[in-house]
Protein backbone atom coordinates (compact mmCIF):
# COMPACT_ATOMS: atom_id res chain seq x y z
CA UNK A 1 0.00 0.00 0.00
CA UNK A 2 3.08 2.30 1.28
CA UNK A 3 4.68 2.04 -2.31
CA UNK A 4 0.95 2.29 -4.10
CA UNK A 5 0.66 5.96 -2.17
CA UNK A 6 4.14 6.75 -3.37
CA UNK A 7 4.03 5.80 -6.73
CA UNK A 8 0.96 7.87 -7.08
CA UNK A 9 2.51 11.21 -5.13
CA UNK A 10 5.47 10.81 -7.48
CA UNK A 11 3.66 10.40 -11.24
CA UNK A 12 1.30 13.31 -10.06
CA UNK A 13 4.55 15.73 -9.77
CA UNK A 14 5.79 14.51 -13.09
CA UNK A 15 2.19 15.34 -14.44
CA UNK A 16 2.46 18.78 -13.24
CA UNK A 17 6.20 19.78 -13.41
CA UNK A 18 7.25 22.47 -15.50
CA UNK A 19 10.37 23.88 -16.66
CA UNK A 20 11.68 27.19 -15.57
CA UNK A 21 11.63 27.97 -19.16
CA UNK A 22 8.18 26.62 -20.02
CA UNK A 23 6.91 28.77 -17.18
CA UNK A 24 9.16 31.81 -18.38
CA UNK A 25 7.29 31.41 -21.88
CA UNK A 26 3.34 31.11 -20.30
CA UNK A 27 3.95 33.99 -18.38
CA UNK A 28 5.64 36.31 -21.46
CA UNK A 29 2.14 34.66 -23.60
CA UNK A 30 0.27 35.99 -20.94
CA UNK A 31 1.81 39.63 -20.96
CA UNK A 32 1.07 39.71 -24.55
CA UNK A 33 -2.39 38.98 -24.35
CA UNK A 34 -2.61 41.39 -21.88
CA UNK A 35 -0.97 44.06 -23.98
CA UNK A 36 -2.98 43.03 -27.09
CA UNK A 37 -5.88 44.10 -25.13
CA UNK A 38 -4.24 46.98 -23.77
CA UNK A 39 -3.79 48.51 -27.11
CA UNK A 40 -7.54 47.23 -28.05
CA UNK A 41 -8.95 49.28 -25.25
CA UNK A 42 -6.60 52.80 -26.10
CA UNK A 43 -7.43 52.49 -29.47
CA UNK A 44 -11.18 51.77 -29.18
CA UNK A 45 -11.21 54.99 -26.75
CA UNK A 46 -9.40 57.04 -29.63
CA UNK A 47 -11.76 56.11 -31.68
CA UNK A 48 -14.82 56.45 -29.79
CA UNK A 49 -13.83 60.01 -28.42
CA UNK A 50 -12.18 60.86 -31.80
CA UNK A 51 -14.59 64.13 -32.28
CA UNK A 52 -12.81 66.02 -28.61
CA UNK A 53 -9.32 66.72 -30.21
CA UNK A 54 -8.57 68.35 -26.44
CA UNK A 55 -9.98 65.06 -24.36
CA UNK A 56 -7.56 63.02 -26.96
CA UNK A 57 -4.33 65.39 -27.09
CA UNK A 58 -4.50 64.86 -23.00
CA UNK A 59 -5.45 61.15 -23.16
CA UNK A 60 -2.54 60.49 -25.40
CA UNK A 61 -0.22 62.08 -22.99
CA UNK A 62 -1.52 60.23 -20.37
CA UNK A 63 -0.86 56.86 -21.83
CA UNK A 64 2.47 58.08 -22.87
CA UNK A 65 3.46 59.35 -18.89
CA UNK A 66 1.62 55.88 -17.65
CA UNK A 67 4.14 53.78 -20.55
CA UNK A 68 7.05 56.06 -19.15
CA UNK A 69 5.70 55.25 -15.17
CA UNK A 70 5.29 51.51 -15.57
CA UNK A 71 8.49 51.36 -16.62
CA UNK A 72 10.42 52.77 -13.79
CA UNK A 73 8.03 51.02 -11.72
CA UNK A 74 9.77 47.87 -13.20
CA UNK A 75 13.27 49.20 -12.94
CA UNK A 76 12.04 50.29 -9.28
CA UNK A 77 11.00 46.33 -8.46
CA UNK A 78 14.36 45.19 -10.34
CA UNK A 79 16.53 47.32 -9.72
CA UNK A 80 19.77 45.34 -10.37
CA UNK A 81 22.10 46.48 -13.76
CA UNK A 82 22.24 42.84 -14.46
CA UNK A 83 18.93 41.25 -13.50
CA UNK A 84 19.59 37.65 -14.67
CA UNK A 85 23.12 37.19 -12.86
CA UNK A 86 20.82 39.23 -9.39
CA UNK A 87 17.65 37.18 -9.87
CA UNK A 88 18.05 33.76 -11.05
CA UNK A 89 16.24 31.86 -14.09
CA UNK A 90 13.11 33.04 -12.47
CA UNK A 91 13.62 36.81 -13.22
CA UNK A 92 12.11 36.40 -16.74
CA UNK A 93 8.56 34.77 -15.55
CA UNK A 94 8.60 37.56 -12.71
CA UNK A 95 9.15 40.63 -15.14
CA UNK A 96 6.49 39.39 -17.30
CA UNK A 97 4.40 38.38 -14.26
CA UNK A 98 4.70 42.44 -13.12
CA UNK A 99 3.89 44.09 -15.80
CA UNK A 100 0.88 41.66 -16.47
CA UNK A 101 -0.13 43.09 -13.33
CA UNK A 102 0.61 46.41 -14.11
CA UNK A 103 -0.90 46.34 -17.75
CA UNK A 104 -3.88 44.63 -16.68
CA UNK A 105 -4.57 47.92 -13.78
CA UNK A 106 -3.69 50.15 -16.76
CA UNK A 107 -6.67 48.19 -18.88
CA UNK A 108 -9.46 48.78 -15.90
CA UNK A 109 -8.55 52.05 -16.01
CA UNK A 110 -9.29 52.66 -19.23
CA UNK A 111 -12.10 50.59 -19.78
CA UNK A 112 -13.81 53.51 -17.71
CA UNK A 113 -13.96 55.22 -21.08
CA UNK A 114 -15.55 53.07 -23.13
CA UNK A 115 -17.91 52.00 -20.09
CA UNK A 116 -19.24 55.33 -19.36
CA UNK A 117 -20.90 55.99 -16.12
CA UNK A 118 -23.72 56.71 -14.46
CA UNK A 119 -25.80 59.64 -15.57
CA UNK A 120 -25.90 62.47 -12.62
CA UNK A 121 -22.24 61.79 -11.77
CA UNK A 122 -21.01 65.26 -10.88
CA UNK A 123 -17.12 64.20 -11.34
CA UNK A 124 -17.63 62.04 -14.70
CA UNK A 125 -15.56 64.57 -16.81
CA UNK A 126 -14.52 63.26 -19.91
CA UNK A 127 -16.24 60.05 -19.33
CA UNK A 128 -19.61 59.74 -21.42
CA UNK A 129 -22.57 58.74 -20.00
CA UNK A 130 -23.83 55.30 -19.47
CA UNK A 131 -26.62 54.63 -21.86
Amino acid sequence: MKNIIFTLIVASNFCFSQTQSKMNQDADANYKKADKELNLVYNKILNDYKDDKIFIAKFKAAQNAWIKFRDAEMNALFPEEDKKTQYGSVFPMCWSNALTDLTKQRIMKLKVWLNGIEEGDACAGSVKIKE
